[in-house]
């Protein structure tokens, strides 16, 4: 029997040979795993929440392999799905936990909740202060190292508004620090925009 011959779709074509795949994937991953992962450590309570999550992240990368800009915008790039993985998982943890507390108080007597102990100095007192999104602009400033084009990556947004916005979170802290104690929640919220406005 005779080979028929004809038109070759273009997406066999053009799609890179596995190996290729492979090898770039495992490029992305070993560049990028250990500053993904202590991303997510610095976000989560749980190494093995991190962990999962990393998974979770390196998961998406695989399948959007080819959408992963090149150096050096792969990291802000692997930062913005480990975000979004991030969100989904503390959406989930929301949902457990008001199951589980709901469950608590229909199963047994409320026992008093025993809190970690936090960071007390005055710094760690007015970045817990600020809202979350100036939290997570000055986090990743100071722990990732991000320049401003690699947080317009990571948020989805332009870089102007990063500037705009870093500068205003940057303000709040100043005031929050500076701020008598019992008037810290009381400047947060006056201080506080919308992040929408830039």
């Amino acid at each position: 029997m005779e080979a028929r011959t004809g038109p070759v779709s273009e997406g066999v074509v053009h799609d890179p040979p596995p190996d290729a795949r492979r090898e770039r994937f495992e490029q992305v991953f070993a560049a990028h795993r250990s500053a993904v992962l202590g991303y997510l450590r610095r976000r989560t309570d749980s190494g093995h929440d991190a962990a999962d999550l990393l998974a979770d992240t390196f998961l998406v990368a695989w399948r959007r392999l080819d959408d992963i800009p090149l150096d050096p915008q792969t990291r802000p790039w692997l930062y913005g799905v480990a975000r979004r993985a991030l969100a989904n998982h503390r959406r989930g943890e929301g949902r457990r936990h008001a199951l589980a507390t709901k469950l608590v108080i229909e199963l047994s007597d409320s026992t008093p909740d025993v809190q970690p102990q936090l960071d007390d100095t005055p710094a760690a007192r007015a970045f817990r202060a600020l809202p979350e999104q100036d939290r997570e602009l000055l986090s990743l400033v100071a722990w990732e190292d991000l320049d401003t084009a690699q947080i317009a990556t990571v948020l989805g947004i332009s870089r102007n508004a990063v500037r705009i916005r870093l500068h205003r979170a940057r303000k709040r802290f100043a005031k929050l620090i500076t701020a008598p104690l019992a008037n810290r929640s009381v400047v947060a919220l006056t201080e506080e925009v919308s992040h929408e406005d830039a």
